[in-house]
């Protein structure tokens, strides 16, 4: 078992993190500590940590098979022999999670029975609570006598362990437990402030179906018989329920309303919260009624406790929707509340002063919130520009200021959701304001030049080739479009090429440049000849991301690094590589193409000879397919092949090569060598290239070659074959359902230690690279600071078989990282082997 982790104090971060005292346990050997349950000698300390971890397991949401369940559910009640109350407290919960069957509850119950009865307040409270978790309707008579006295018990824990368990029973025995009805109308009357809490939810219940019996009860409640304070907001929520199902508080006597307002003078602050909370949150309320609820909200917001200045901001920004001007006397609070320690303080106040400003204050607004937005999590920056997309469409003449602030955060960094909630937001405001037509196209051109989401690529697009054709000056947008067909993926290409003939068919002027720009698209890519082979719609990755601008800048460069560090792009299967190794005798046998990898560069820039490698993946061999062009005018190269030393790559055997009978200059080539590979096994080595040729010199001015040649050779970078070439980037749109779909019995969970990290983005990073996954939902980018964060990943495996992987890390202080990894997928070994492949990376 690993060390537990304590809590420690980030001085930088002033926030405290916690972490768990069970990371890295394991069922089976937990299920071995169980053992000790059966010692003659009981160590009640070692049961009580065993039980600990038995709880845990179950909670994380490990399952106990049948075999397994009964076995711990028996040594568990062996612990009944024990005095010690710390143990058997454990014992209880012990049982109560386990949900034994009905043949083993009899084994339990006669302990469970003598324990209600005990002398012992504590173990007649545990008992109740346990047995009417587990018995059935027929032994439920048997005991109704016991329930019925414990309800009016002295004891409040007795008590209110009764009326607690009498609200589970409800739902299952319904008829028993409303012959319960006087005993609950007594202990509604109890002094103790849990009993009466517990007694008036269960009274409540009881008569929830009669709205006749519900008013009566609110109505002799009101008249100051309950002291409880969270008995008191129990009341609270029922009179609005009353209130709203028979609106009684329009007009005339309104007691249920006067009762309301009373409580915002009462003396516990949950009380007075729930009071406001419920008064502003009745239909058809009043500007007048609404102010002594806005009132007390008010002296909230400066209380030095952040739980009530919290509760307060949420409920009067929720207020603000409906009723901004019944607010806006709390504005010069609010704004204090910007600077808020509690982020979700500061986004909740930021919020409501958008809704509740005037044309005035959003100039000053927006210059503090550009500080603010780089202190918050994307989750409430996404709050903060629906905000503020419905001022802008409250005071469109504001337009300019507001839409410029969505632009420069759209270019900072974020997830996929904050990222759709700004453009979708510019969107909206282009639409609805036309004179923001112009500057929001204009943004979202320069956005998509960096946009590493697909989704919003081709949403963009899309928008603009419906906005921009009707604009002044649609020919400016041309060229960012234009560059998506150079620059980005499949998916985005062809957004683009959609997008231009739109502009062609709508702009009569531009006709001429886009039949131009169009030609260009068809005959520039890799395939200019249609193919045989029928088009398969599941061949086609249902979500790709984009390539990150860095590499776009470095498309067509020469990588100085070694092979393995070059980053690999989303790799499909490509039609034309299909195609090509097809029409080779020599590889004709291999099968279906499962997946080829990006170009790995593997000669440094500006060199004689420059060469990049695809790795071509089938089920049982490797093809190497080595891109090489001659850079010296001067020379030809003849029988140009690759060595390929695979010493350090055992499970690999060359079967075949084919050589380029003649590299010209400036005219590229290919040569191939071939490897056989164990089917199944995740082969894995380095790979030492040398390029070796015939130099022929040339004479430039004539272009006759001289007839003698002379051998030689150029050495290349070494190449890597990793895991992650044998999985294919797939996404999916919707990963829970997916996840959700997928047997769980295919699931397969451990935990591993990253060891220390400069961040959680660097380990995110890392294990992705490992895996050669597809991001999900954005999940790959970690938000500044975070400590801890989950990563969703999908792809399918060499065989097709589809896996999804469930990634959640933790970072410690010393930058310590751990990684807890769920995986599910159509095959368990494979799950398995995803195990072996991050255990290994």
């Amino acid at each position: 078992m690993a060390q537990p982790l304590v809590v420690k104090k980030d001085d930088d971060l002033d926030e405290e993190e916690y972490y768990s005292p069970f990371l890295g346990i394991e069922k089976g050997a937990v299920l071995q500590e169980a053992r000790v349950f059966h010692d003659p000698q009981l160590d009640a300390r070692r049961c009580c940590q065993v039980i600990t971890k038995l709880l845990y397991l179950l909670n994380q949401g490990d399952t106990f098979t049948k075999v397994e369940a009964t076995e711990v559910f028996f040594a568990t009640t062996k612990l009944f022999q024990s005095k010690d109350v710390g143990l058997r407290r454990m014992v209880y919960l012990m049982i109560k999670e386990l949900s034994p069957s009905a043949d083993e509850v009899i084994i339990v119950t006669s302990s469970l029975m003598k324990d209600m009865n005990s002398k012992t307040d504590m173990y007649r409270a545990n008992a109740i609570r346990v047995l009417c978790r587990i018995i059935d309707s027929t032994l439920l008579t048997q005991i109704e006598r016991y329930l019925k006295q414990a309800i009016v018990d002295k004891n409040p824990v007795v008590a209110s362990a009764a009326l607690v368990s009498g609200i589970y029973l409800l739902q299952t025995s319904p008829e028993v437990v409303k012959r319960w009805s006087n005993e609950v109308q007594e202990a509604v009357q109890s002094r103790a402030a849990l009993v009466q809490f517990h007694a008036l939810a269960l009274l409540h219940q009881i008569r929830q179906n009669d709205r006749l019996a519900v008013s009566k009860l609110v109505t002799s409640l009101t008249r100051g018989s309950v002291r409880s304070p969270l008995a008191q907001c129990l009341l609270i929520r029922y009179t609005s329920q009353v209130i709203r199902e028979s609106g009684v508080n329009q007009g005339g006597d309104r007691p249920f309303f006067d009762f309301l307002e009373s409580c915002l003078r009462n003396k516990a602050e949950m009380v007075i919260l729930e009071a406001a909370r419920a008064i502003t949150e009745l239909n058809g309320v009043t500007s007048r009624e609404l102010t002594p609820a806005i009132t007390v909200l008010q002296l909230f917001l400066s209380s030095s406790k952040p739980v009530l200045r919290f509760a307060a901001v949420r409920t009067l920004n929720k207020v603000a929707s409906t009723h901004p001007l019944a607010v806006t006397n709390c504005n010069i609070d609010m704004e204090s509340l910007i600077s808020d320690q509690n982020r979700s303080i500061a986004t909740l106040a930021i919020t409501t002063l958008l809704k509740t400003g005037n044309e005035s204050s959003v100039d000053r607004l927006m210059k503090q919130m550009t500080n603010f937005m780089s202190d918050i999590a994307d989750e409430f920056k996404i709050v903060v520009v629906e905000a503020i997309r419905s001022l802008c469409l409250k005071f469109p003449l504001k337009y300019r200021s507001l839409m410029n602030f969505l632009s420069n955060i759209l270019r900072e960094e974020g997830g996929f959701e904050y990222k759709k909630a700004i453009v979708d937001s510019i969107i909206i405001l282009i639409r609805d304001i036309p004179d923001a037509k112009e500057s929001g196209l204009f943004h979202l051109c320069e956005f998509i030049e960096d946009c590493e989401f697909t989704y919003l690529s081709t949403q963009i697009l899309h928008f603009l080739g419906n906005e921009g054709p009707k604009t002044s000056d649609p020919s400016k947008y041309i060229r960012y479009i234009y560059n998506r067909v150079i620059l980005e993926n499949a998916t985005v290409r062809a957004s683009a090429v959609s997008t231009l003939a739109k502009f062609g068919a709508l702009v009569d002027s531009l006709k001429p440049r886009i039949f131009v720009l169009l030609r260009r698209c068809l005959f520039d890519g890799d395939d200019e000849e249609p193919s045989d082979v029928p088009f398969d719609i599941s061949s086609v990755p249902k979500e790709t991301k984009s390539q990150p601008l860095a590499e776009k800048k470095s498309t067509g460069k020469k990588s100085a690094g070694p092979a393995s560090a070059v980053s690999d792009p989303v790799s499909t299967v490509d039609a034309s590589y299909e195609k090509l190794l097809s029409s080779i005798p020599e590889f004709a046998d291999f099968g279906k193409l499962f997946k080829s990898s990006a170009p790995v560069e593997l000669t440094e820039a500006e060199t004689e000879y420059s060469v990049n490698v695809v790795k071509h993946i089938f089920d049982g061999h490797v093809v190497l397919q080595y891109n090489c062009t001659n850079t010296i005018p001067e020379q030809l190269l003849e029988q140009v092949i690759v060595f390929v030393d695979a010493s350090e790559a055992d499970e690999f055997l060359e079967v075949a090569s084919k050589p380029l009978e003649s590299l010209p200059y400036d005219s590229p080539g290919q040569t191939f060598v071939a490897f056989e590979k164990p089917e199944g096994v995740i082969a894995t080595g380095k790979f030492s290239n040398i390029l070796k040729f015939i130099v022929k010199e040339v004479d430039p001015s004539t272009g006759e070659t001289e007839d003698d040649g002379v051998e030689d050779e150029y050495q290349l970078e070494d190449l890597e074959i990793v895991s992650a070439d044998y999985m294919l980037k797939v996404g999916v749109s919707n990963f829970r359902n997916a996840w959700e779909n997928m047997d769980p019995e295919t699931e397969r969970v451990d935990e591993y230690g990253l060891g220390v990290r400069e961040s959680l983005a660097e380990a995110v990073s890392a294990v992705i690279s490992i895996l050669g996954m597809q991001p999900c939902e954005g999940t790959d980018v970690v938000p500044s600071n975070s400590r801890s964060h989950t990563c969703l990943l999908s792809g399918v495996f060499i065989g097709n078989v589809k896996v999804l992987v469930r990634l959640s890390f933790g970072i410690s202080a010393p930058k310590e990282v751990a990684m807890k990894l769920a995986v599910r997928s159509d095959d368990p070994e494979i799950s398995d082997k995803i195990h072996e492949i991050v255990a290994n990376g």
